[in-house]
């Protein structure tokens, strides 16, 4: 019986506390910028949404979200992506002992606030990038394959194989599941091909554009060399000229459609002004020669006259 009485109290208290809401993770920031779908635990985000400890963020395929963290550190996500905010642990109201990000895939720039250096940390498939003051971005494709390019301050890349340290701007390192990584070298052209997508890196290439907080690096690092110009459409072919029509011809004219005849006709034109002219003034000429004939004539026939008489 006494058996009986605590089984039904312990089902009492487990239906009464498994109605009770959970109580919900703390906040650990704020989107302050999202563009077209970016997804939280709880749904759709917007900006000024708080974001949480242990939440996760993803993005559609042409999805952006910008995150401040408390501690003024801050995080972009660009399309296509997957993260979580693994650890959040709070020293004071202005900075934390622990912040841990462990990103699946996709896109992010990462901009440290006013903690430790030593408290950031990024988890990702092919190793861990500890952060030292640090602007970077950083790529995670599909299969792991994982490339972080330094824009500012330093950071170090370890895996299973070793570690590589980037301490320049624009130093890249490239690293796989299996271990294999390369050495620290300058990203360019050739960073895109060798992660075989010309999306690996949006926010240095030009493909998606940050806000002033976030983007205030200038230069891209060479990589918006490596992307392709899209060939111009080509001219389609122009339909032939329609005639213009052509005024009916005067009476008793025929029009010539030939240039060079056009000209031939106009020379003989004045070719034939110019002949009658001549033959006015032969008619002319020959009018005052029969004059001077009368003339003659008058003065024979006068004085035959006379002598006869």
């Amino acid at each position: 019986m006494f058996h009986l009485r605590r089984a039904a109290i312990a089902a009492l208290a487990a239906a009464f506390y498994g109605s009770m809401p959970t109580i919900a993770a703390e906040p650990v920031g704020e989107a302050v910028r999202i563009r077209t779908v970016v997804t939280g635990s709880g749904g759709p985000l917007v900006e000024r949404d708080a974001v949480h400890r242990d939440e996760r963020i993803s993005t559609s395929r042409s999805g952006l979200g910008q995150f401040v963290f408390r501690d003024g550190s801050k995080l972009a996500v660009g399309a296509g992506s997957s993260v979580v905010i693994d650890k959040f642990v709070f020293n004071d109201s202005k900075s934390v002992q622990q912040l841990t990000v462990a990103a699946a895939k996709g896109t992010f720039r990462w901009i440290s606030g006013n903690s430790k250096h030593s408290a950031y940390q990024i988890l990702t498939p092919a190793g861990t990038i500890g952060v030292r003051g640090t602007v970077f971005d950083f790529y995670i494709g599909n299969d792991g394959t994982t490339a972080i390019v330094l824009l500012e301050g330093a950071a170090r890349f370890c895996g299973p194989a070793g570690c590589q340290q980037l301490t320049r701007r624009c130093d890249c390192v490239i690293a796989k599941r299996d271990g294999t990584m390369t050495d620290t070298h300058k990203a360019g052209r050739r960073t895109l091909a060798t992660l075989g997508n010309r999306k690996a890196l949006p926010f240095l290439s030009g493909d998606q554009r940050l806000s002033a907080s976030f983007g205030g690096m200038s230069g891209s690092c060479g990589i918006s060399a490596a992307i392709e110009i899209k060939p111009t459409t080509p001219e389609r072919a122009r339909p032939p000229e329609k005639a213009s029509p052509q005024k009916a011809p005067r009476p008793g004219k025929t029009p010539s459609n030939e240039p060079g005849k056009r000209g031939l006709d106009k020379g003989k034109k004045g070719q034939d002004t110019g002949k009658k002219g001549q033959d006015t003034g032969k008619k002319g000429q020959d009018t005052g020669k029969k004059g001077q004939d009368s003339g003659k004539n008058g003065q024979v026939d006068t004085g035959t006259k006379k002598g006869r008489g």
